[in-house]
């Protein structure tokens, strides 16, 4: 009886593995190569343990276990290749026992592990010559035009040899935040700076990738022919930053003051620039640590350390729903407040519903939370799982009807109003943007937020965030002072002009410049251009039948004109003097203004100017411009080319400022 109890024991065990194996499988998967998360990495962490033992204890490593395979075979369209010599994870440990343990009585160089994308790069008689991702370990994905356009990486170095180094491509945390308000959509694809990474490194149009700000940071010298390091990974590093590379932080250490320098480390992390998931040693003495050679998955060289994640328990009080600009509607747990890392934690975002369901996260359960990287706030654990109940089923900004959608085996929480305000979050930038109201410091991120908890449903509700003054004040990231910087933008702008006014409603196709071409032309009364006909706009110079139907037809809904009369009710207009009115010298005349500026501040500013006056700027230049400002006249440059080849005159800066006089 006994023997059938032990084999049903191990029957259980190894069905147990093989689900680790294919949910770890998954998770790593939808995390690498479909950039989204289906768990978070201490529940990864803690799988990947409970596997690690069962492959011990039952003496079974099945061969797709992640114990054993480094990654996963690419899967984009870019080129594959497979590197020279594997590319091998580290042996990792959350014990500081284990590393001491590792080090004894060597010295070794301890520094970040990154937490972005590995790259391997090649430079060939001084010139990059090509960089590839690590991909699964053997075959990785050919990225060099976009390497190219990452912010520090040298294209040439004094070294003619050839040098083989890996690093890491990674995103600040700041540049990710920035890029989060700027990218359509992004919510629902980037959770982290390291998605955000890998999607932006991989992209097959390097344009996209040059605006992401990727960094790369070298942690590893492969090879470079006819250089004597001696024997040093310091020396190595040192190198590195002579041909032009930033490398990791980096410092010697040894068993003296191993705990001196993770503690440096440790402090250090929650105000680092970038992310990062841990620490590595690795021996200072090169030829000690290659003579060690390597297990069949890691090095025996170096060593990992990974945060050990202080935890704490705390009470689950509440489920936010925050919308965002997808139509997502975000759950995100309030708890009672704890320290964490040194900070006072209340809030986590969970994601979506999918990931309530794994947790069971139910109102007045006990849940342990912690910092992903010593950063951001995760629920480790529910030791309560009541149960996910009363999932909204109307949206908390607009009140629309809600729907569970089902992608990708994730289920999320969508509005399926097509006006509700928090998906018009790109109308409310452009009505804060500097051409408009000018709200100053108003981003979309903050937007986003504000539409969030209800302070804003129309443009009008901008004038009056002193309602919720408290509220503002309580909220992540803002305080006394941002308070107070928003309220004196706020107060700023309400003195404006009717044409920027205008271009602020985000009427298609109206830009500003055509904004104050019609507020001109009907001489800023508002009533007679309200009910213009789109026959009598279209007769003003250089507004066209499509625009002038356009700008017509917007204010034929009551509903426009009403947001109108109440921001006219909220704002400041200058009274327009006669010699202001009739000053148009410009009317009908189309500029190009290209290079540098001396009178104005900037080449915005002519263009303002121009416009004031009745003119139009445009960026090119055509039969249809009249003259081209460019200080250097006798340029070669392709517009003083065009206009010499068009016949348009090319004016000074000092020309254009005797023209206004």
């Amino acid at each position: 009886m006994g023997d059938i109890m032990e084999s049903k024991d191990i029957l259980n065990k190894k069905k147990r593995m093989e689900e680790l194996v294919e949910l770890l499988n998954r998770a790593r998967r939808t995390y690498e190569q479909e950039d989204r998360e289906i768990m978070s990495n201490f529940e990864y962490d803690k799988l990947y343990d409970e596997l690690l033992d069962l492959e011990k204890e039952l003496g079974i490593t099945m061969a797709q276990s992640p114990t054993v395979n480094v990654g996963y075979e690419v899967l984009s369209e870019l080129p594959k290749e497979r590197h020279e010599s594997p590319m091998l994870s580290l042996d990792k440990t959350k014990e500081r026992s284990r590393l001491k343990e590792f080090l004894g009585s060597h010295k070794a160089v301890i520094s970040w592990k990154m937490d972005g994308l590995t790259i391997v790069l090649t430079y060939r008689n001084g010139q990059l010559f090509k960089a590839v991702t690590r991909g699964n370990g053997e075959v990785g994905e050919v990225i060099t035009n976009n390497a190219r356009v990452f912010q520090n990486v040298p294209l040439t170095i004094p070294y003619q040899g050839e040098l083989v180094l890996r690093g890491e491509a990674v995103i600040s945390y700041k540049d990710f935040e920035k890029i989060n308000e700027e990218i359509e959509d992004v919510d629902a694809k980037y959770k982290n700076p390291r998605n955000l990474c890998s999607g932006s490194v991989r992209q097959l149009n390097n344009e996209i990738t040059a605006k992401r700000n990727v960094r790369f940071y070298a942690f590893h010298l492969v090879s470079a022919e006819n250089v004597d390091f001696k024997n040093s990974r310091m020396e190595q590093f040192a190198w590195l930053k002579e041909q032009g590379f930033e490398v990791v932080e980096h410092y010697l250490t040894d068993a003296n003051d191993l705990d001196a320098r993770m503690d440096f480390f440790a402090e250090k992390i929650a105000q680092n620039e970038f992310p990062s998931d841990g620490l590595v040693l690795i021996y200072e003495d090169i030829a000690y640590g290659q003579s060690l050679g390597r297990t069949a998955k890691f090095p025996r060289d170096s060593f990992a350390f990974k945060w050990a994640d202080e935890i704490r328990e705390t009470t689950l009080r509440e489920i936010e729903w925050s919308p965002s600009r997808t139509g997502l509607i975000n759950p995100v747990a309030i708890f009672d407040p704890v320290e964490l890392e040194g900070t006072t934690v209340s809030r986590a975002s969970v994601h979506n519903i999918s990931i309530m369901e794994e947790l069971e996260l139910g109102i007045g359960d006990t849940i342990q939370v912690y910092k992903a990287n010593m950063i951001i706030p995760q629920i480790a654990e529910n030791l309560t799982r009541s149960g996910v109940k009363d999932i909204p089923k109307i949206c908390p900004v607009c009140g629309g009807t809600t729907k569970i959608s089902v992608a990708n085996d994730t289920k999320t929480l969508v509005c399926t109003n097509p006006d509700c305000q928090a998906k018009q979050i790109k109308s409310f930038a452009l009505f804060v943007s500097r051409d408009a109201m000018n709200l100053d410091g108003m981003s979309e991120a903050t937007l986003e937020k504000f539409i969030g908890c209800g302070f804003i449903k129309d443009f009008d509700d901008l004038f009056h965030l002193d309602r919720y003054e408290e509220q503002i004040k309580e909220m992540d990231g803002f305080g006394e002072k941002s308070y107070q910087k928003i309220m004196q933008s706020v107060e700023a702008a309400r003195q404006t002009t009717l044409p920027k006014l205008i271009y602020s409603l985000g009427i298609p196709g109206i830009g500003l410049a055509n904004a104050r071409v019609i507020c001109q032309a009907f001489g800023d009364d508002v009533e007679k251009m309200i009910h213009a006909e789109d026959e009598n706009i279209a007769a003003f110079q250089g507004i066209g039948p499509v625009l002038a139907k356009a700008f017509a037809d917007y204010f034929k809904e009551e509903t426009h004109v009403k947001v109108l009369e109440k921001l006219l009710k909220e704002v400041t207009l200058p009274e327009k003097t006669e010699a202001e009115a009739g000053d148009q010298i410009f009317a009908g005349m189309t500029f190009v203004i290209t290079g540098s500026v001396h009178h104005f501040a900037n080449r915005r500013e002519v263009k303002e100017v121009i416009e004031s006056k009745g003119g139009k700027v445009t960026g090119k230049v055509t039969k249809n411009t009249n003259f081209l400002i460019n200080n250097d006249v006798n340029s070669t440059s392709s517009k003083n080319k065009d206009a010499n080849k068009l016949g348009v005159k090319i004016l000074s800066e000092d020309e254009f400022v005797q023209m206004l006089s």
